[in-house]
């Protein structure tokens, strides 16, 4: 891996989080001077991520992880995908760090302090689903720009913050809020301090639900660096982009956000099926808002093998976006017939769910588990990829699993 800037010119503080130690004699170290522990940066070790994660760009970091790393029933940091659309931001001072409200719709701005966050609002800890958008985009054809994502780049950890709508209405919302939008701390690819890498949001009832909080711990701890520390928006259940890392800054808004990666065709798709490979015009495109059905075998890895007459224990987990999973089925003919899962309900509203199935199979040879989940309203998963988009979003085909009985 190369040099990242951002270790380059790091502070001691971010040294010392980025090794797991303190540098003793820090304040001799020369300037400029790189530890021998970064001079290589091993995103494992630096991110705290499984040997089995895949890193899919390091400028900026982009890793998702392969399916059986997300068996765990709440992700653990060494599972969990990274998407950052700019530079993790270099210093961090949690003693001095703000969030302010503001935006046309505000009635009066108003910052606060880490420490006023969590003194003054009351807490709370959810599971929430978060997948990137473009998760399974490896998949469309014609290709489609970006990381290619192909079924990692989702994650379901706990999180425990305050609740957005508390901090807004403290601050007083006016009657014609539109959007939130936010503001972060991480740089520009370019370096340039007057462009924003990412600056997304979501409609006002979005905004509102008491799942959607500022985050300051995961999984009971401090938030990681690479996912946000030391505040976090938490948006579950919608395209992991609203989600902002390193917040400092949110802004109501009279009007739909217009921030980066909310205007052109980010982060959209369009507004009625089109044919593969062609232009669509940004007017013809929507906005995404709750991710689709879906499901992914997380055990066994593809590729099992298994005695003739056994059974196959399979599980994994199924979610939908704002609703929950009502149904999940699994077939070992490509889809002709279909037999029913067990499928938990979830630990709080827009948690993934855990499903389990025993699998039996007529004879020896090759056979494929292909997993499906169907949604509150009917909706089910397609067995191949869905229609195509220019961005290659959206792509919540069955996930399927070689396996062969000898």
């Amino acid at each position: 891996m190369k040099k990242r800037d951002f270790v380059k010119k790091a502070t001691l503080s971010t040294f010392a989080t980025l090794i797991g130690a303190d540098i003793v004699f820090g304040a001799t170290m020369p300037k400029g001077y790189n530890p021998l522990a970064l001079q290589e940066p091993d995103p494992f070790k630096m991110f705290t991520k499984h040997k089995d994660m895949v890193v899919l760009n390091d400028k900026p970091w982009n890793i998702e992880a392969q399916a059986h790393l997300l068996n765990d029933a709440v992700t653990p940091n060494s599972s969990m995908f990274i998407r950052n659309n700019g530079l993790i931001p270099e210093e961090i001072d949690v003693n001095n760090w703000t969030l302010t409200i503001d935006g046309e719709s505000v009635v009066r701005s108003k910052t606060y302090t880490l420490a006023e966050l969590k003194s003054k609002f009351k807490q709370y800890s959810y599971q929430l689903t978060l997948e990137c958008g473009g998760n399974g985009r490896s998949e469309f054809d014609p290709p489609a720009k970006g990381n290619q994502w192909t079924i990692g780049a989702v994650h379901c950890a706990k999180w425990t913050g305050v609740r957005l709508s508390d901090l807004l209405e403290d601050a007083g919302i006016k009657s014609n809020a539109v959007y939130i939008g936010f503001h972060a701390t991480d740089k520009h690819l370019s370096m340039d301090p007057k462009k924003e890498p990412i600056s997304r949001g979501c409609p006002m009832p979005k905004a509102l639900q008491d799942e959607t909080i500022l985050a300051f711990k995961m999984n009971d701890e401090d938030i990681p660096l690479a996912h946000g520390y030391p505040l976090r928006l938490i948006a579950g259940g919608w395209p992991a982009s609203v989600s902002g890392k390193w917040l400092n800054r949110i802004s109501i808004r009279d009007r739909v956000h217009d921030g980066t990666k909310m205007t052109g065709d980010a982060y959209k798709t369009p507004c009625e099926p089109v044919a593969p490979g062609v232009k669509v015009k940004e007017e013809d495109m929507c906005i995404i808002e709750s991710m689709p059905v879906k499901s992914l075998i997380t055990s066994p890895k593809t590729g099992a093998m298994v005695k003739e007459g056994a059974s196959l224990a399979i599980s994994g987990h199924a979610w939908a976006g704002e609703l929950e999973v009502e149904k999940m089925e699994y077939s070992i003919d490509f889809g002709a017939t279909w037999k029913s899962c067990k499928i938990d309900k979830p630990t709080n509203r827009l948690a993934w769910q855990h499903f389990s199935a025993n699998v039996d199979f007529p004879k020896k040879g090759y056979y494929e588990i292909w997993a499906k989940a169907m949604d509150a309203r009917g909706t089910a998963q397609p067995m191949l990829v869905p229609g195509w988009n220019p961005k290659g979003y959206l792509n919540n085909a069955c996930h399927r699993i070689a396996v062969k009985v000898s």
